[in-house]
């Protein structure tokens, strides 16, 4: 589900945060997780209206209300008091629940970028088999802005490639990759958001 933070300043924060597909016995072969790891690392843009970019993961921060989001599988966004920080900077993210993953960004221009449509794709999700998810948030200029997608629900967990791109009208501002792989690819994320009991 989509998540909004409020910042002190004069614009809003936008927090992707959305739900995945628990698939914790699903294994990949060694070889081709590491293509596809290679891959999404690669896979990074950045336009020069955007003077930081920084990518990661983040665990579950509690949510305050809702707002609606008719272009998400939810319909709504969560909205969240504080913007966690990322307590990694892969782009390996693990299927596993209260898992956040997104990006934080800042614009060159001090008024910032308003009108910004997020666009985040990912494998088939739920029964209708969802591919994108939209949502329109404005990217600050003062401080970063956070865009996360968050697995709450089961049918969030889809393991493959996912992305995010900021685009303001035809613009791309940042498109960023990640792969949401098994758990036990990632040994050394266990505990960090409490699921280490998912690797045993």
């Amino acid at each position: 589900m989509i998540h909004l933070t409020f910042s002190a300043s004069s614009h809003r924060k936008s927090t992707f945060r959305t739900y995945l597909l628990r698939m914790k016995d699903v294994a990949l072969p060694t070889l081709m997780f590491g293509l596809l790891c290679a891959s999404a690392a690669a896979e990074v843009t950045k336009s020069p209206d955007i003077s930081s970019l920084e990518a990661g993961i983040v665990c579950a921060p509690i949510p305050v209300g809702t707002s609606p989001a008719p272009g998400t599988l939810a319909g709504v966004t969560h909205i969240i008091a504080e913007e966690p920080d990322f307590v990694s900077n892969t782009r390996q993210v693990p299927a596993v629940r209260n898992i956040g993953f997104g990006v934080k960004a800042q614009s060159i221009d001090p008024e910032g970028i308003g009108g910004v449509t997020i666009l985040l794709t990912h494998p088939e999700m739920g029964e209708s088999n969802v591919t994108e998810q939209t949502f329109v948030t404005s990217i600050s200029g003062t401080d970063p802005s956070l865009t996360f997608y968050q697995f709450d629900y089961d049918y969030e967990l889809v393991l493959g490639p996912w992305q995010f791109k900021a685009m303001s009208g035809e613009d791309v501002l940042y498109a960023v990759s990640f792969e949401v792989v098994d758990p036990r690819f990632v040994p050394e994320l266990a505990g960090v958001c409490g699921f280490l009991d998912l690797l045993s």
